[in-house]
């Protein structure tokens, strides 16, 4: 049994978004075989109240408060220093000087970074000894910000796309190997990053299909009299709020033309304005909600119509997982390598989404069919322990030196 050095941008816990449910598995993955050590944020007092059930599961634990708005200001002065504003605002003294004493009191094996952000809490650390789990590849997220928005936005998006690079770069220079939540990610990096090639793999996310799996007892939330269309997802995240504003603008009237009783639910954490502002007949905002597996299971669709998130997204393997049929971004069934019109339906744009739509709005028993479908495919090719294999391999050989140290000739 080793000591882990665990460091997260973000309490992994509740796993109720993508990045946490990751950041949670790797934790539980971690725990059954070795002590945990984890550094990270609670960057939401909604999540103070699991901080104790996080910490039950390391074997000790650093939890750095970071106040967004301060986090916000302090970014800025990676305006003077010329680093990726990203840095300072995921600066906290408490968590460097926590990391520091474990380092010197030798108290770790290996270190595990999730997300570039943390990485520089490693850069004293031996290298040989840090792996990196980019999930995506952040710098790119920011220079398509930078092409959606106007100035002075779209310079100080592409700006961090610029420097954002540069730091992945280094950290995946340094690390004895990386990880991104897809083979099509790792293969970006290693056209962006190509002296890391050799060291940059894929790695992909997981679900748990014993939990995200439909209930018989579970009561709808919805209306007798409704077809309720649900998108889950944390709406202060751009990526979320532009794909809902664009389907219930674009999409939802020419919908409710053939579908009158058709609603578009949007289900989840602190709606931005802009969000809030489609509420009426036809867009239920809900805020945040106990549990979203009522709204998922007893969905008649679940769309996601993101024309901007990277990678794998979450939400779509939870649904997929609870057996719905699913209209999604082409970009988010490629990530996932699944088929359209077998696993789900792949769409583009208006006309591809509302024609997918009704497909399956007519078709009752053709959108069961989709919805098994789908449950078949998340259990043979997205169970956690799988793809965290990748991970066991990789601290095996970090592991390696000191568990075998070698013996000199007699």
């Amino acid at each position: 049994m080793a000591t882990i050095l665990y460091l997260v941008h973000r309490l992994p816990y509740p796993p109720d978004k993508g990045e946490k449910a990751r950041a949670f598995h790797m934790l539980k993955h971690l725990r059954a075989k070795h002590r945990v050590l984890l550094g990270t944020f609670v960057d939401n007092p909604e999540d103070e109240q699991h901080v104790g059930t996080v910490r039950a599961m390391c074997d000790d634990m650093y939890a750095a408060r970071l106040h967004p708005r301060r986090a916000r200001l302090a970014s800025l002065r990676g305006l003077l220093s010329d680093q990726a504003l990203t840095l300072p605002y995921y600066h906290d003294a408490g968590l460097a000087d926590w990391v520091r004493q474990q380092t010197a009191a030798a108290s770790f094996d290996a270190t595990l970074v999730f997300s570039s952000c943390m990485a520089q809490y490693s850069q004293t650390l031996d290298p040989q000894r840090v792996l990196v789990d980019f999930v995506d590849v952040d710098s790119a997220k920011w220079s398509e910000y930078a092409v959606r928005h106007s100035w002075p936005m779209s310079w100080l998006y592409r700006r961090e796309g610029v420097k954002l690079l540069g730091w992945e770069r280094e950290v995946a220079q340094r690390a004895r190997h990386s990880f991104f939540v897809t083979d099509k990610e790792a293969e970006l990096f290693h056209r962006l990053a190509p002296e890391s090639q050799e060291r940059v793999t894929g790695m992909y996310m997981g679900v748990d299909c014993e939990f995200y799996s439909p209930q018989a007892d579970r009561t709808t939330p919805f209306a007798a009299d409704e077809v309720p269309i649900v998108f889950t997802g944390s709406m202060d995240y751009w990526p979320n709020v532009d794909a809902v504003v664009w389907f219930a603008q674009e999409v939802m009237p020419l919908l409710r033309h053939n579908h009158p009783r058709a609603r578009f639910y949007i289900v989840g954490r602190n709606p931005a304005p802009a969000v809030q502002a489609l509420a009426g007949d036809a867009v239920v905002v809900t805020g945040t909600v106990p549990d979203v597996r009522p709204f998922v299971q007893h969905a008649a669709i679940v769309v996601a119509p993101l024309r901007l998130a990277r990678g794998i997204q979450t939400k779509v393997l939870e649904a997929l997982a609870m057996g719905r049929p699913v209209v999604a971004a082409e970009s988010c069934a490629g990530a996932l390598r699944a088929q359209h019109g077998i696993d789900l339906i792949a769409a583009t744009t208006v006309e591809d989404y509302v024609q997918g739509v009704q497909q399956l709005l007519g078709n009752p028993e053709a959108a069961d069919r989709l919805g098994q479908a789908a449950r078949r495919f998340v259990q043979q090719h997205y169970e956690w322990a799988a793809h965290l294999a990748q991970l066991d391999q990789q601290l095996d050989r970090v592991l390696a030196p000191a568990a075998m140290p070698v013996l000199s000739a007699a």
